[in-house]
């Protein structure tokens, strides 16, 4: 029997965005499917009425993997895939897998040598580095930063200091909620010849993107990123 396939399925960063994020293939490779592995149930269901998608809402065959599931099911939700079926993985928010639980997911399907189908759509982490002018041969993505503040800002330091050694980007995100108190940290952590870049609400009518040297963030009035999603990069290579 032929496999199917496992499409993965980048969604919007935020709510109107649709048009500027997706390629319209994306629209008619999914029109006809009816199962999916999803990261939350409301807000595909959601993306996927947008999309267009023909089958029913209520004919929908959603299998919710996120961080706290068990990787058990795994083999369970691609079993459609080896009797013939595509079955798309979609993420809460930008490309499935990266920097997302859906990444084993991938892995697995490798080894059951079921093909794997990427489509191109948005991705805060890359959007982020293209727009801050940094270094885009040398860059590490480290995601979340200790909680703790002491944890916290000897991480900063050093990722400042590999930065400076190696000229590599290093980019991090927080919790939204917890993203002004990031902010506050970087600009006392750091030196104040190394440069931030902040992209927040990327691909909506609220985006906001600047890069500037510590000093600056400083000296001028810090932008509110509460509950805004966002990604920080830092470079102290030149």
């Amino acid at each position: 029997m032929k496999k199917g396939k496992l499409l993965l399925i980048p969604v919007p960063l935020g709510e109107g965005a649709i048009e500027n994020s997706l390629v319209p293939g994306l629209q008619a490779a999914i029109a006809e499917m009816d199962e999916f592995i999803v990261e939350n149930g409301k807000t595909a269901r959601r993306f996927l009425k947008q999309m267009g998608i023909r089958t029913p809402m209520n004919e929908l065959r959603l299998h919710v993997y996120d961080k706290h599931s068990d990787n058990a099911a795994i083999d369970d939700y691609l079993k459609p895939v080896l009797q013939g079926k595509d079955v798309g993985l979609l993420s809460e928010a930008g490309c499935p897998a990266v920097a997302d639980p859906g990444a084993l997911i991938v892995r697995r399907a490798h080894e059951k040598n079921i093909r794997v189908v990427p489509y191109v759509g948005p991705s805060s982490i890359i959007l982020s580095l293209m727009a801050s002018g940094f270094n885009g041969q040398q860059f590490a993505f480290q995601g979340y930063l200790p909680i703790p503040r002491p944890e916290r800002i000897r991480k900063i330091q050093e990722l400042e200091r590999a930065s400076r050694k190696l000229r590599q980007t290093q980019i991090f995100i927080e919790t939204p909620f917890r993203n002004n108190q990031l902010l506050e940290d970087l600009l006392g952590a750091c030196h104040a010849t190394a440069s931030l870049s902040i992209s927040c609400d990327l691909t909506t009518d609220t985006e906001f993107i600047a890069t500037r040297r510590i000093a600056e963030w400083k000296s001028q009035p810090h932008p509110d990123l509460h509950k805004r999603p966002a990604v920080f990069l830092l470079y102290a290579g030149d």
